[in-house]
């Protein structure tokens, strides 16, 4: 090395313009980091739009959930895409109605542990999209969209995953002669339910007693990690599904029985979670959702839920089966105490957490969902005026502003056949949230309109093999 190298390499005059250069880059990229939030979706499974305190429930303490919505907003019109869990979870984590995606069935309504099919692999999922964005990414809890190797979680873009593939009440081992009793009183042992960590079976069966509080640990444990990187946390509790487990801290506090500790759980979870990003100093730049993939389970009576005001429950195009209670918060960006009236959808989380981490949505395909953030921030009007409502590949029902028309209703359960109606039964569903009152034949122009609406849907549509018919034996 030269002299006048060595005297220009120790004189800090020189130096100056690395370390300047050092500290714009290390600017910029802190301000690039914070400009891409983290995304923490909580699904609840089976939960009513009348469960939750902040929801109208009189005798259910949900103390956290609460705090959510009087800190961000609360959704009063938010809708899953369909009303039973597998096609309600794949809408949600790929933004598309599931009659897009072969993720729905005439036949057999949901995945089970005999179904040969899953998630298919030209799908993208928000996993992917938000991995694409620089995003690490995690499952915990219920997954529900294929248990074979190729469609677990680790397969569709999330780089973890911790929980069981299907419903906590199928495997069922428990003599057929106890038929629903095993419900009343729930024990582990009635279930052979596995619980996974990436594509491994870590317990068998898994014990639901402790689960939503592991659940609960392994989120943590995540938001914890590295946080040089932003990330997507999908938390999907098994619970309120029946069987209905809670852990001992929890058993016997609610004046609401079994079901009411298994949601106070869930709003313990949820207040962990939240605590947690605070903690981190990360709650300024999360956004956390709150949500379920289905109304209430009603034909279970006390073990199921309620959908408040709303009609019917799970397993219905009745709103009661598909309006969800629904929270989003975001300190310093959702204005607090807001009640949202805006029509939003489960499919609208999907492009909502791509446009915000500044990935990109599909553009080769029909994607539903819209993005909320004006709705978030309050500054503009909501982009979602129309939801289709869906049983199987059937299109029973569709709303358009507050007003819904069902072409085809049928109970949630049940061998009562389909029934058409033409016209078809029309509901102001601001006025009239029960479905209660049928107004078609004082507004023939509305349903011209509806059945347009409807007809320029099903345009969209292309038929798509059922993942949900393929049998486990076919190779």
């Amino acid at each position: 090395m030269t002299r006048s190298a060595l005297s220009r390499r120790m004189n800090p005059i020189f130096s100056f313009p690395l370390f300047a250069l050092l500290a714009a880059f290390m600017q910029i990229n802190a301000a690039y980091a914070e400009s891409k939030p983290n995304v923490v979706v909580i699904y609840a499974d089976d939960l009513g739009y009348g469960d939750l305190a902040c929801f109208g429930h009189p005798t259910i303490k949900t103390p956290h959930l609460d705090q959510m919505a009087e800190e961000g907003m609360k959704f009063t019109q938010f809708y899953s895409a369909a009303p039973v869990c597998t096609p309600s979870r794949a809408a949600l984590l790929t933004g598309r109605y599931p009659i897009r995606s072969g993720m729905c069935s005439d036949k057999r309504r949901v995945l089970f542990p005999d179904s040969g099919g899953g998630i298919p692999a030209s799908e993208v999922t928000l996993a992917e999209a938000m991995k694409s964005a620089g995003y690490r990414t995690a499952c915990v809890g219920k997954w529900h969209l294929g248990h074979l190797p190729q469609f677990l979680p680790t397969s569709n873009g999330f780089d973890s995953y911790f929980g069981i593939p299907y419903s906590n009440d199928m495997d069922r081992v428990a003599d057929r002669k106890m038929g629903r009793k095993i419900f009343l009183d729930p024990k582990v042992k009635y279930w052979n339910v596995p619980l996974m960590r990436d594509t491994d079976i870590v317990e068998q069966p898994a014990d639901q007693t402790t689960i939503t509080k592991r659940y609960t640990e392994e989120a943590i444990k995540f938001i914890k990690q590295d946080q040089k990187q932003p990330f997507f946390l999908y938390l999907a509790h098994n619970m309120p599904h029946v069987p209905l487990f809670r852990s001992t801290d929890f058993a016997d506090k609610s004046l609401r029985g079994l079901y009411g500790d298994v949601i106070e759980e869930i709003d313990w979870s949820v207040g962990q979670v939240l605590q947690t990003l605070r903690n981190e100093g990360l709650d300024q730049n999360t956004i956390v959702w709150f949500s379920s993939d289905n109304g209430p389970w009603l034909i279970f009576d006390a073990q199921g839920g309620s959908a408040g005001l709303l009609r019917d429950g799970k397993g219905s195009t009745w709103e009661g089966g598909m309006r969800e209670p629904t929270l989003a918060w975001w300190p310093g960006h959702i204005p607090a105490g807001t009640v949202s009236q805006e029509q939003g959808s489960t499919m609208d989380i999907f492009t909502t957490s791509i446009k915000l981490a500044g990935g990109t949505v599909p553009t080769d395909r029909v994607v539903d969902g819209v993005d909320l953030t004006p709705v978030l921030t309050q500054s503009g009007p909501g982009p979602r005026d129309e939801m289709v409502y869906y049983r199987g590949t059937k299109l029973m029902a569709i709303r358009k502003g507050p007003w819904k028309a069902h072409f085809i209703t049928k109970p949630a359960y049940g061998r009562e056949p389909f029934k058409e109606h033409d016209p078809p039964v029309l509901y102001h569903l601001e006025h009239d949230p029960s479905e209660k009152y049928d107004v078609a034949k004082d507004h023939p122009e509305v349903i011209k309109q509806l059945k347009a609406a409807a007809e320029k849907h099903r345009k969209t549509v292309k038929p798509v093999p059922s993942q949900l018919e393929i049998p486990l034996t076919q190779k």
